[in-house]
C-alpha cells in the first residue's frame, strides 16, 4: 500500500508539472470546478476525489455527480481577465487602499471589482482611469487621498479582482451606511455586505 501511494504521488506530481504540455480533461464535481475557477491551488488527492484514469491526452477522475471541466482553461482563467495598463492597475490599487483601508481583504477585492464592473457596463466610462475620475464617483479623488501609495494588500486585491472579473458579482456601487449622505444610493438593490461596506447594483 505504501508503494502504491508513493507511485500515485509521483505520478500526480509529474502530471501537475507537465500540464502545460498536454491538453487534459478533468471530470470533477461542481464544487471542485469552482475552486479551480477562483484561482485556488488544488492538490489532487486520490483518497478525496476517487479513482482516476490517465489516457494519452487526458486525465479523468471517476466521481459521482460529475461535470466535465477543461483543466487548462480553468487554471488559466486569468487569460480572460480585463486587460489594463500598469498605470491603471496602480491607480486602482491606490483607490482600493483609500476606500477600503481597515476593511477585510475580501472587501478590498470587492471594491476593485466594482470599478472593473463599471468599466464593462454600458452606463459607465470604458477605462479604469475614466471610471475612477468620473465626477463625484469616489470620495478619495475629491479629498486627494487617492494620491497615497497603495499597500501590498490593496495591490494583491486588485490582481485578484482582475483575475476573477468574470465572476457572478456584478456590483456597481458600494457605500458605508453609517456615513453615506446620498439617499439615492440606499435605494439600490443590495448584493452583499462586507465589513463596513454595502455593495449594490
Amino acid at each position: 500500500m505504501k508503494n502504491l501511494n508513493k507511485t500515485i504521488t509521483i505520478i500526480l506530481s509529474m502530471l501537475m508539472i507537465a500540464f502545460y504540455t498536454i491538453s487534459p480533461t478533468l471530470q470533477i464535481n461542481a464544487k471542485t470546478a469552482k475552486s479551480f475557477e477562483t484561482g485556488d491551488t488544488v492538490a489532487l488527492s486520490i483518497e478525496h476525489y476517487g479513482n482516476y484514469k490517465v489516457g494519452q491526452n487526458s486525465i479523468e477522475l471517476s466521481l459521482g455527480n460529475k461535470e466535465a471541466v477543461d483543466f487548462r482553461a480553468a487554471l488559466n482563467k486569468t487569460d480572460q481577465a480585463l486587460s489594463i495598463s500598469k498605470e491603471e492597475k496602480a491607480l486602482l490599487a491606490r483607490l482600493v487602499h483609500a476606500e477600503a483601508k481597515g476593511e477585510p481583504y475580501v472587501g478590498k477585492v470587492a471594491v476593485a471589482n466594482v470599478v472593473i464592473n463599471r468599466v464593462e457596463h454600458e452606463q459607465f466610462p470604458d477605462t479604469v482611469r475614466e471610471v475612477i475620475y468620473q465626477k463625484n464617483a469616489f470620495q478619495p479623488v475629491q479629498n486627494e487621498s487617492i494620491d497615497e501609495a497603495a499597500d501590498d494588500e490593496a495591490e494583491n486585491a486588485v490582481t485578484e479582482a482582475l483575475a476573477l472579473n468574470k465572476s457572478e458579482d456584478k456590483s456597481l456601487y458600494f457605500y458605508n451606511p453609517d456615513t453615506a449622505t446620498d439617499e439615492w444610493i440606499r435605494t439600490r438593490d443590495v448584493t452583499k455586505v462586507i465589513g463596513n461596506h454595502v455593495f449594490a447594483i
